[in-house]
């Protein structure tokens, strides 16, 4: 089985590697090889949003949010899991048509506020991608020891070389080619294995109910994902450079909304497999992972295609995140004449430290939530950004107030300054809506009341 499942793994990474290589322009400029600027389609932008936001993280958070808080929540996470392309998709065309050579999202803050902001919200995109890297890449070796013998350090690495050697060749364009590969892939593996996964279900216990809790509590989790997932997804610079691939507005716009349904429909339906799995009565193990508890009572031989499902969820999330981070790089050395070759070693570059996280088998779960955090933020004051009265005083302003923000609910809960940090730092990796709502609430306040302050004259007109 050993050699089976290694072959199988293989032949999927070597099959993701050739469809990448084959659309690479050899011939393409660097702005191509980053943005593959006016040349996608709607239905090709769908898929791609789809299998790029996709991650082996649907097999954990919302099986779990399914099974233990209930089908509230399971929407919020699945509506916040899709609204960074919808909001992409109506913000979209109005940056299109005032940053047409745009790049990333850096460069969109950089043209509302200047210099000073673009650095501070691409190293919060950076720090942001590379813990999802490192969170994908680690995800990977755990299902990879949960499912077979394969040393969970061979697959990793294996995923990681794979999908490094066709973006750092073909960039953008690589991505965008196995995406619309890996989207179809994936949803035919999912519907594979969680279909022979319900039908070896034991049988429901007499009175069995959906998982649930009160009601307010799950609209309290269901509020804190929305926000959690919309702010943190909305500096994936990978989702930016979508806005600028797509053939035209209308093509941006579609591709938007059909990968935001995707989305919904393929969280909606693996936490429902998470909620079945708790209402059947299986144990689901310490640390809970429903989705897995299910493959125990499958047939034996259903692991290899769950384990080549995961694959493809990993490399379809982890080959936009490499090519994003080497393009926000890129874009942001203020260097328009950087070459490709540069642009590639830089991609090669942070893959080591990244690589060298995700082998330890760290838990980055409480990362992510901080992460989130610091994006919710300063989400408001970048985006406020097309509005023509904010300033850069204001975003700074805003982005401050919404750091403050979210340590404030603890410090007035708790009577002390250290008590708001540990609370904004998730003790115990739980996420909690006071934060989340502070941060949110204190930077659009603090901006826009900045903003109207300020004389009606823009400083940085875009």
């Amino acid at each position: 089985m050993f050699y089976l499942t290694s072959a199988v793994l293989g032949a999927a990474l070597l099959c993701f590697a050739f469809l990448g290589l084959h659309a690479r322009r050899a011939d393409g400029p660097l702005d191509d090889y980053v943005t593959a600027r006016n040349s996608q389609s709607a239905a090709t932008l769908g898929l791609s949003f789809l299998a790029s936001g996709m991650g082996a993280w649907i097999l954990f958070a919302p099986p779990e949010i399914g099974a233990f808080v209930g089908p509230v929540a399971l929407a919020g996470y699945a509506i916040g899991s899709a609204l960074p392309f919808i909001v992409l998709g109506l913000y979209g065309p109005a940056i299109r048509r005032q940053l047409p050579e745009g790049r990333s999202i850096g460069e969109f803050a950089e043209a509302c506020y200047g210099t000073g902001v673009r650095r501070w919200v691409a190293l919060v995109s950076v720090l942001y991608m590379a813990c999802f890297l490192a969170a994908e890449l680690t995800a990977i070796g755990a299902i990879t020891a949960l499912l077979s013998e394969v040393p969970p350090a061979l697959v990793v690495i294996g995923v990681a070389a794979t999908t490094l050697l066709y973006t750092a060749i073909g960039g953008l364009r690589a991505s965008l080619a196995t995406d619309r590969w890996q989207a179809w892939l994936l949803i035919a593996l999912l519907l594979i294995v969680g279909g022979v996964a319900l039908v070896r279900l034991p049988e429901m216990p007499v009175g069995a109910a959906l998982p649930s809790i009160p009601v307010d509590g799950a609209l309290g989790v269901a509020l804190t994902l929305v926000i959690a997932v919309t702010a943190a997804n909305l500096f994936h610079q990978g989702y930016w450079q979508r806005v600028w691939a797509a053939r035209d507005e209308r093509a941006l716009h579609r591709g938007a909304w059909l990968g935001g349904a995707t989305t919904v429909a393929v969280v909606a339906l693996v936490g429902g497999l998470g909620m079945l799995a708790a209402m059947s009565g299986l144990t689901l193990g310490e640390p809970p992972m429903p989705f897995f508890a299910l493959l125990g009572e499958a047939p034996g031989w259903l692991a290899l295609p769950a384990l080549v499902l995961a694959v493809t969820l990993v490399a379809s999330s982890v080959d936009t995140l490499q090519n994003g981070i080497a393009s926000l790089v890129v874009a942001g050395s203020g260097r328009r004449g950087l070459s490709i070759g540069a642009a590639r070693l830089v991609s090669v570059a942070l893959m080591v430290p990244v690589v060298i996280v995700a082998l330890q088998g760290l838990s980055v779960l409480r990362l992510f939530l901080i992460a989130d955090l610091l994006c919710a933020a300063i989400v408001v004051p970048v985006l406020l950004g097309l509005w023509r009265r904010m300033t850069p005083l204001a975003a700074m302003a805003g982005g401050m107030a919404g750091l403050l923000g979210a340590i404030l609910p603890g410090w007035v809960a708790q009577g002390s300054l250290a008590a708001g940090v540990l609370a904004a730092s998730f003790p115990g990796s739980i996420p909690t809506l006071p934060p989340f709502l502070g941060a949110l609430a204190a930077s659009t306040l603090v901006s826009l009341a900045v903003a109207s302050a300020a004389p009606h004259e823009r400083a940085r007109p875009l």
